[in-house]
């Protein structure tokens, strides 16, 4: 190969991996960004937990980009004709 293959072949290298990092840090600021303003449940799991009124703490866990495990602590509320009833577990 000649020099200026090589050379060519170098930038050619290291401007992929500048723009990997670019949408690498794109990509983490949009996920920051969702976190932030509490974008990170579809649409169908939000309107699940409206009609169940659910009040709590969901949980996720996240290795590689897969979720490991999910769960919740349950403390919903729901109005009872005789008043507020509280479910905890």
């Amino acid at each position: 190969m000649s020099h200026s293959a090589l050379i060519l072949q170098g930038r050619l290298s290291a401007m992929i991996e500048v723009q990997f990092h670019e949408n690498e840090e794109r990509s983490f600021g949009e996920f920051r960004r969702k976190v932030r303003s509490a974008e990170v449940l579809s649409a169908a799991m939000q309107r699940l937990l409206q009609s169940i009124h659910f009040n709590g703490r969901l949980s996720v866990i996240v290795q590689n980009g897969q979720v490991l495990k999910s769960g919740y602590e349950e403390g919903y509320f729901r109005q009872s004709e005789t008043g507020v009833t509280a479910r905890l577990q």
